[in-house]
């Protein structure tokens, strides 16, 4: 049986460059860099090395699981109880859609164990905010938030290639950039060989990077923008939830700021000022607050934006994904349907055939399964959809859709050191 094995990590302060290196049994390597744009003269040598092990553990879900089967080295670090259980639930609840795509149970995910005692937290003198952003109406919401309540605070945006939306350049103060260059060389090699492929909980991967990038700003609250999401399974693996969104969840947030009080520095904060909100919510209050600024400027389409490589300066919607229809539905309760289908080239996506299929996963129909994406809930976006036929302008989706008793103005525990 292979092992996987924790190799190495690092931060050069002359190339601003953190550099994660794994292999399968000390013979095939992966090395995975982020370069950070944005760095200050002087910042917190011993909370960074702990911002950097944080991300050394996540980072890695990223290349075990070509072969998930594999047993745990570790050539640097060590992990003490706590840190092993925060592990199995990335690796485990954070691998449910990865587990059910390649036919997996949750024995075959990793199992960590305490290697030695973990990291001490350190005193932090940082102050000042930094927002991650994505040109998406979540991370535009929190801009608009900040901006409403005179906080100061920097975007962050993480790319695979140098484009960045140029939105970015007209909220907060300034833009901070890095540049992740993910190991495809490597991932592709292990393929050949065997290795499988599939989804990873990427938001505390790039949550890790944020508290690195924060670090470096001397920065000490990082704001994530995520609503109350995430909760609701696709489907169950015994007791392993297939969950595409586990990293988003409220539970994983707290995990997630445990950490980073115990480990790295209690004088932190890090999780989303929106979490107390439903994503209907959020589009009631992006229409509200931040519609005439960025309704013709924002996007939350992935394929047409963020897939690897793409030059995403100006931002578009494909009109043909899970996440154009989940937007179309969270939207038209709130905006015209001539409005709102101005931002898909004037298409009406109710009516639009090729997207049948998609609505009815969305809205819980035929028992086809709800796409994985970053979703609103079933009830949630059936009851979006009724809003909307009631307002009127919008026509009928075609096939009949449940009445839904969801209340979007429902607010949801929240963490108080991270609220607008």
């Amino acid at each position: 049986m292979k092992n996987f094995i924790f190799e190495s990590y690092g931060f050069s302060p002359k190339t601003k460059t953190a550099t994660f290196t794994y292999s399968f049994d000390g013979a095939d390597f992966f090395t995975e860099e982020i370069t950070y744009k944005n760095v200050a003269d002087t910042y917190d040598n011993d909370a960074l090395e702990r911002a950097l092990f944080l991300s050394f553990v996540l980072v890695g879900v990223s290349y075990y699981k070509l072969f998930p089967g594999a047993g745990i080295e570790w050539r640097v670090g060590q992990i003490d109880a706590w840190q092993s259980e925060f592990l199995n639930k990335v690796y485990q609840e954070g691998m449910g859609q990865f587990a059910y795509e390649n036919e997996l149970t949750r024995d075959d995910l990793a199992h960590f164990v305490q290697t030695g005692a973990g990291q001490s937290p350190v005193k932090y003198k940082g102050e000042g905010v930094l927002s991650l952003q994505s040109g998406g109406k979540d991370s535009l919401l929190t801009a608009q938030l900040l901006s409403e309540k005179k906080i100061a605070f920097d975007s962050f945006y993480i790319s695979s290639s140098d484009k960045y939306p140029a939105i970015l350049k007209n909220i907060g103060d300034s833009v901070a950039l890095a540049h992740r260059k993910i190991d495809i060389p490597a991932i592709n090699a292990g393929r050949e060989k065997g290795g499988l492929n599939g989804h990873v909980p990427v938001t505390f991967i790039v949550m890790s990077f944020a508290l690195i990038q924060g670090i470096l700003l001397n920065k000490n609250k990082i704001l994530a923008s995520i609503g109350h999401e995430g909760e609701e399974p696709h489907d169950w693996i015994g007791d392993l939830a297939v969950n595409h969104q586990w990293s988003k969840t409220w539970p994983a947030e707290q995990l997630f700021s445990e950490y980073v009080a115990t480990y790295i520095s209690a004088d932190m904060a890090i999780g989303s000022p929106l979490r107390k909100y439903s994503e209907l919510r959020i589009a009631e209050l992006f229409v509200e607050k931040a519609w005439q600024a960025y309704g013709h400027s924002f996007s939350s389409c992935n394929l047409a934006n963020y897939m690897q490589g793409a030059d995403n300066s100006e931002l578009k919607w494909c009109g043909e994904c899970p996440k154009c229809a989940n937007s179309y539905l969270l939207f038209a309760p709130f905006l015209n349907a001539d409005e709102l289908q101005s931002i898909f080239n004037g298409q009406d996506l109710f009516v639009k055939e090729s997207l049948t299929d998609t609505f009815k996963g969305l809205l819980g129909i035929d028992g086809i399964m709800k796409p994985f994406e970053c979703v609103g809930e079933t009830e949630e976006l059936r009851l979006a959809y009724h809003m909307a036929q009631n307002c009127g302008g919008y026509s009928d989706i075609g096939f009949i859709v449940p009445e839904s008793s969801f209340d979007y103005l429902e607010e949801y525990p929240s963490q108080s050191t991270v609220a607008l």
